[in-house]
């Protein structure tokens, strides 16, 4: 099912809802206690993956239609964008965090998933940030409609993940949330702008800045291979 607009919305159709359906407290709930938890992991993640591996073969075969025409100087908004949303990604997935997988038990054993180290001091939600500045990105410069229907379903799923995550941490641990929720932000920077929060620098490090350009250098490389088209503006 590749080859046409209509298989690529479908396919981030699939990609998108699915977190959504999978992640949901009344589908959830009984396929962990059929699955065990790692088992409704791995059946989780296993779809995930299927259905992005999906997306982007669909999104390679997909006919070029161009719905708008972007100023050329937008064709540099994802490579000045893309360090900060790789830098937010990495950070966000080597950062305890109390929205990541797992996050509900470290909270409810009062470990530091709890408090607010390194990038979650700016926000609870770093993964998330670093994938909707890379949906951003590429919308502005990309005007195919292939690219719009893939970026728009990465927006999509990483702006709604967000409530979604939230709504679901806080049915779930009901008071241990509020310590989390009151020292954190969904919005980059708003708990440090209020006093709820203090940047923390060390727990950032140096490392991850570093790394973050390193893996931005790779993929500028490797761009074209994975996605078909090269990273840097002719």
């Amino acid at each position: 099912m590749i080859g046409s607009l209509d298989a690529l919305i479908a396919a981030t159709a699939v990609f998108v809802f699915g977190h959504f359906l999978l992640s949901s407290r009344p589908l959830r709930a009984p396929l962990a206690r059929t699955l065990g938890q790692g088992g409704f992991l791995s059946l989780y993640s296993l779809a995930v993956a299927a259905a992005f591996l999906w997306m982007l073969a669909a999104y390679r075969e997909a006919p070029a239609f161009e719905v708008w025409a972007p100023d050329p100087v937008l064709n540099w908004v994802p490579s000045l964008v893309m360090p900060v949303a790789i830098f937010l990604v990495l950070a966000g997935i080597t950062t305890t965090n109390p929205t990541m997988v797992g996050g509900e038990q470290r909270i409810a054993a009062g470990g530091p998933a709890r408090r607010a180290p390194g990038i979650i001091s700016v926000t609870r939600h770093p993964f998330l940030w670093g994938t909707t500045l890379w949906a951003l990105s590429h919308l502005a410069a990309n005007g195919e409609a292939a690219e719009m229907v893939v970026m728009g379903g990465i927006l999509a799923l990483s702006l709604g993940g967000m409530a979604h995550i939230d709504e679901r941490r806080e049915a779930a641990l009901g008071a241990d949330w509020g310590p989390v929720k009151l020292t954190t932000s969904v919005v980059p920077f708003a708990a440090i702008a209020s006093g709820r929060a203090k940047l923390d620098w060390k727990g950032i490090g140096w490392w991850r800045p570093a790394g973050a350009l390193a893996l931005y250098a790779a993929l500028l490389h490797a761009h074209a291979w994975i996605i078909g088209v090269p990273a840097l503006p002719n």
